[in-house]
């Protein structure tokens, strides 16, 4: 049965162990049973899933994981942690623990091996410097996956949401909408982990479409307009892609696929929709043939 939920339980393992949080994983263990479940409800763990959870920790989360999922595969940096592990999960034979840093994991091959290719899904306590790395990575590399459920700092999880006009709006928002429907299941204030975080933070919950959200002819090109677009938020669109070394198209074939959009010269690329960014990169893809 699921134990570490209890910070006495968390306390125990750390002092048995001699544990020390290390500042540069992020580490910040999850110690809130109802945050918990939420978070196991909220990514939809069945017995016919596997999930892939990033940065177990001492186990916490693997083992609410365990007894809700047919196998669990987690992947832990921190070689200090994979002793803990080992006794922590002791009692879980459907759980598999990867000593690596899941930005150099084959995420494939887990999905093949653990799932027959299939779909899986992710479950993770993110460290927050890595956060947008590993879910673009997740997204970009097509990996088969049916939702990613993740705890993140607060303010990210506001961005990954969000639309034109808001001050937290910007690529981040534009390329995860591209690949995924996100919703914010829970807020989570700093006294769930320990250490405390000097942040909030949240669990979102990213549904993968099953096409992306908008038709894109060249994916690459669209995403390095609205980089370019965001670069200098302050700037114009125009002026933002004009000075960008990202973009290879010249001030007036810049101020022509803009028009072509029905917006005026003084639009500034955050009232930008990812629409309309797709349209501004399909224009420039034409405009190339």
């Amino acid at each position: 049965m699921a134990t570490l939920g209890n910070p006495q339980k968390t306390i125990e393992i750390i002092q048995k162990y001699e544990f020390a949080f290390q500042k540069k994983f992020g580490q910040n263990f999850l110690i809130d049973t109802h945050v918990l479940d939420k978070i196991i409800t909220a990514a939809g763990v069945t017995k016919d899933d596997c999930v892939l959870e990033i940065g177990p920790g001492i186990g916490t989360m693997t083992q609410y994981l365990a007894e809700n999922a047919r196998h669990v595969v987690a992947v832990e940096i921190d070689s200090n942690l994979i002793p803990i592990l080992k006794e922590t999960l002791t009692d879980y034979e459907n759980v598999t623990v990867i000593h690596d840093d899941i930005l150099k994991v084959d995420i494939n091959q887990i999905a093949e091996q653990y799932n027959g290719g299939r779909p899986i899904k992710v479950v993770a306590n993110l460290p927050y410097y890595i956060t947008t790395p590993i879910i673009m990575g997740l997204f970009e590399n097509n990996v088969p996956i049916d939702n990613i459920t993740v705890m993140v700092q607060k303010e990210v999880a506001d961005r990954m949401q969000v639309g034109p006009g808001s001050k937290d709006y910007g690529a981040l928002s534009l390329a995860v909408q591209y690949y995924a429907q996100p919703y914010i299941v829970a807020n989570v204030p700093p006294n769930c982990f320990m250490p405390r975080p000097n942040v909030g933070s949240a669990v979102i919950r990213l549904t993968r479409h099953k096409e992306p959200a908008v038709k894109a002819e060249d994916a690459g090109l669209m995403f390095r307009l609205i980089r370019a677009s965001f670069n200098q938020r302050r700037k114009t669109l125009q002026n933002g892609l004009n000075n960008s070394p990202e973009i290879p198209y010249s001030r007036e074939q810049i101020a022509e696929a803009v028009e072509s959009l029905g917006l005026g010269p003084s639009i500034r690329g955050e009232a930008l929709t990812l629409e309309q960014f797709a349209s501004l990169s399909n224009y420039f893809t034409k405009m190339k043939d």
